[in-house]
């Protein structure tokens, strides 16, 4: 199974500026310890200081591991840090125009995930050309009102055939389309998750609460 950590600085404890430290921290951490996708998704902050957090979380990422940096929405930013992708709403570009924009910037290795909360959705995604989608959420979380979609959700969405991949086959350095899950997702509920498709799981609190990170990473992988 796959990992992808979410930032969220606000969770951290004290001010605005051990926030931030601690968030730069989690992220090397998060990359040390063998997750494979961290996504900066700080949405409160304007353009300058998130390119300025970004680069700075690019540097705390490549200090002790090689997880893959996406940002969330934020495409420009994404690209003029040098990070290694964008993660899109519901309300952004579409995954293509995002591998346009890519692509003009000569990013052909530029990663583009998507938010989805439905199997229409996540199909929708892959054939735009996203290189992966979170479908979300999955479990209901008791410090949020949002009902999870649940298993049979996810479990509709997963692809039933793994064919293969012509981008990968062709030379294209885009890694196989895959499915994450998201919402509520805890260690004990992850199991079921890979048994109903899921190609990985994705969580803020699921990795910034961890007492034992590496051990998390470790014990996910091997589902």
């Amino acid at each position: 199974m796959l990992t992808y950590y979410i930032t969220e600085r606000k969770q951290f404890a004290g001010a605005a500026t051990a926030q931030r430290a601690q968030l730069l921290q989690m992220v090397a951490a998060a990359s040390s310890a063998g997750v494979d996708y961290i996504q900066l998704r700080e949405k409160d902050l304007a353009g300058g200081e998130l390119e300025k957090l970004a680069r700075e979380a690019l540097q705390a990422v490549r200090s002790g591991g090689s997880a893959r940096l996406l940002i969330n929405q934020r495409t420009d930013v994404a690209l003029a840090a040098g990070l290694d992708g964008v993660h899109l709403t519901g309300n952004d570009l579409a995954a293509s125009e995002a591998r346009t924009l890519a692509a003009k910037a000569g990013r052909r290795d530029f990663l583009v995930a998507a938010s989805c909360h439905s199997a229409t959705e996540v199909r929708l995604a892959e054939a735009h050309g996203a290189d992966f989608a979170v479908l979300a959420p999955i479990f209901e979380k008791a410090t949020v009102t949002s009902i999870g979609i649940g298993l049979d959700a996810l479990r509709e969405a997963a692809p039933r055939e793994r064919k293969p991949d012509l981008r990968v086959e062709a030379g294209d350095t885009r890694t196989r389309f895959a499915l994450f899950a998201l919402g509520g997702i805890t260690l004990e509920n992850a199991p079921f998750c890979a048994a109903a498709g899921s190609d990985g799981v994705a969580g803020i609190r699921l990795f910034q609460q961890a007492t034992d990170l590496p051990s998390l990473v470790r014990r996910i992988r091997a589902l």
